[in-house]
């Protein structure tokens, strides 16, 4: 049976078209930037100068790739020192945030529903029988340790590597520990995850493999370890599958298989053939992203990032397959996320390669063919539960919050003073200024700032906090403008480190957010992460392992 998954090609439901054809093709110039006129949402104290181009989005950053190490040494740093306390109470005790039980106890993945309300939108029959198994389409997880080396891994084309959370191309990415078992998948989507313990950061590639003896992959992302598992409105594509998550999130491990457990004690994950997702809407919560034709390919009823699961009254020990009856249990108590599309299959539940998981034992199996579409057609997506509860088997408010960053320092930069420019460095989420003593000036009115998440757009009238941790005496700006008029309708003046503002979101249909970025003169690097979080609607959606 072959099953083909189009993860690349979900890099985000919200990118403009130019920034959606230099992540399919060889990219467009410019950036989505134009004129010095879309940038002057407010006066600028310079007028952009034709020296001051924005940054392509299909361009190579200018730092060296090296950087990369020491940038994911800096996140792993700045993690540990935010989170010591938390962790220990919370994630030690059950060992999340590790290789064999990846993301935060309030991760989704960890977390499952009480008394859930199942939907009644099916999973359609296809031209193959439903599966559960490993092979060329699945992934495997491998573990870096620090006495792992690093490697360069360099892009397929010459292109370069496609970032979808800089939406850049990279001509190279440098991974800290990379352990010498590192073997991706075989189908041509050539997953593969390096879960590095030692930075606490889980490495996802998408058409990886060995070239005369060197890795070059097609797009590369990543997530915390001890996260939350999916993305968010910042940091809007975290791994490998259409809905912008790690193709970590969900698996069947090699260790589960035969604990001797009843269930697999996480929600598992699943693709489905265009005829059972949704055209729209696209994808849902926790899912930030679907496939770029899905609007106009898919012909289902289940948006990408659903939680389907079969109802308490399915007898899953009933079932004719061992193997299947603990996935069945799993899939009661919960669930299984649609996170890929497929080609063909009605459903795909993903085995981790190399695991000692194969239903039809003996040849092709009717009993077994029997009890996967038994499955499917009991399978149902999850609409409401009246709470959740996390890994540790304690209520938890955040599981389902989206009370998330909303905004990136990403470009495209348009620089207004000064002779360099700062750059968004993933691995720190921080726009970064190399250390100066001439003032740094840039802005991006692109749009790309904060990513259109269809479930977590702003809306007028709600209430907002805006806050900054900055480095080396940066300081950051956030003005909103109605789009139709290009009338300023909010802007938060320059804030320093520590700054915080609560706004109501202004009224209107449509808004242009700008975000301006000044440097330090102190000849010290510095650094700004600006942090807009929806409030007044519950818990902030932050990991209890690492925020």
């Amino acid at each position: 049976m072959t099953t083909y998954s189009s993860s690349r090609f979900g890099i985000s439901a919200g990118l403009s078209a130019c920034a959606l054809a230099a992540a399919l093709l060889a990219g467009c110039g410019g950036g989505g930037g134009g004129t010095a006129a879309d940038a002057a949402t407010a006066s600028l104290e310079t007028p952009p100068t034709a020296a001051s181009a924005p940054v392509s989005i299909a361009a190579a950053p200018s730092a060296p790739a090296s950087e990369a190490v020491a940038g994911v040494s800096a996140l792993a740093t700045d993690t540990m020192a935010r989170t010591t306390a938390v962790t220990a109470a919370f994630c030690s005790a059950g060992d999340f945030g590790s290789f064999k039980r990846p993301f935060s106890p309030d991760s989704p993945w960890n977390s499952r529903p009480v008394s859930p309300v199942l939907g009644s939108a099916t999973i359609p029959t296809a031209q193959y029988t439903p599966s559960v198994a490993s092979g060329a389409w699945s992934t495997a997880a491998f573990e870096g340790t620090a006495g792992d080396p690093p490697m360069v891994i360099t892009g397929s084309t010459s292109q370069g590597i496609w970032d979808p959370d800089s939406e850049i191309y990279r001509p190279s990415v440098t991974i800290a520990h990379w352990p010498a078992a590192t073997t991706p998948a075989t189908g041509t989507d050539g997953h593969a995850e390096v879960v590095d313990t030692t930075s606490g950061v889980v490495h996802s590639f998408w058409g990886l493999k060995q070239v005369n003896g060197a890795w070059v992959t097609v797009q590369y992302a990543w997530t915390p370890l001890s996260g939350r598992g999916v993305g968010d409105p910042s940091h809007y594509y975290q791994g490998s599958r259409a809905a912008g998550v790690s193709t970590l999130g969900g698996l069947v491990r090699k260790h589960e298989v035969n604990d001797g457990a009843a269930m697999y004690n996480h929600a598992l994950a699943m693709s489905l053939d265009f005829n059972g997702l949704s055209n729209s809407p696209t994808y849902r919560f926790p899912a930030t992203s679907a496939d770029s034709n899905a609007a106009t390919a898919n012909s289902g009823q289940i948006p990408m990032g659903s939680l389907l699961m079969l109802p308490s009254t399915f007898d899953a020990q009933a079932l004719a397959t061992p193997e299947l009856r603990k996935i069945a249990e799993t899939l009661k108590k919960y669930g299984a996320y649609v996170v890929d599309r497929n080609n063909g299959t009605p459903f795909v539940i993903y085995v981790e390669i190399g695991a000692d998981f194969k239903l039809h034992k003996n040849g092709w199996s009717n009993s077994t063919a029997n009890d996967l579409d038994a499955i499917r057609a009991a399978l149902r997506p999850l609409e409401s539960a009246a709470w959740w509860v996390d890994g540790n088997n304690k209520n938890s408010s955040t599981v389902t919050s989206t009370a998330m960053n909303l905004l990136s320092m990403r470009g495209a930069w348009w620089r207004t003073k000064g002779t360099v420019s700062g750059e968004f460095d993933t691995w720190r989420q921080a726009l970064v200024f190399p250390a100066t003593s001439t003032l740094i000036e840039q802005a991006n009115a692109t749009g790309r700032a904060m990513n259109p998440v269809s479930w977590a757009l702003p809306a007028a009238g709600e209430s907002y906090r805006l806050s900054l941790a900055a480095a080396g005496g940066a300081t950051f700006r956030m003005t909103v403008a109605d789009k139709v008029t290009g009338v300023m309708v909010y802007d938060s003046g320059y804030l320093a480190d520590g700054d915080v503002v609560n706004f109501t979101w202004p009224a209107g249909t449509s808004f242009k957010v700008t975000t301006w970025g000044r440097s330090g003169i102190d000849g010290v690097e510095s650094t700004l992460r600006p942090t807009l979080v929806k409030t007044g609607s519950g818990v902030a959606a932050g990991s209890v392992c690492a925020s």
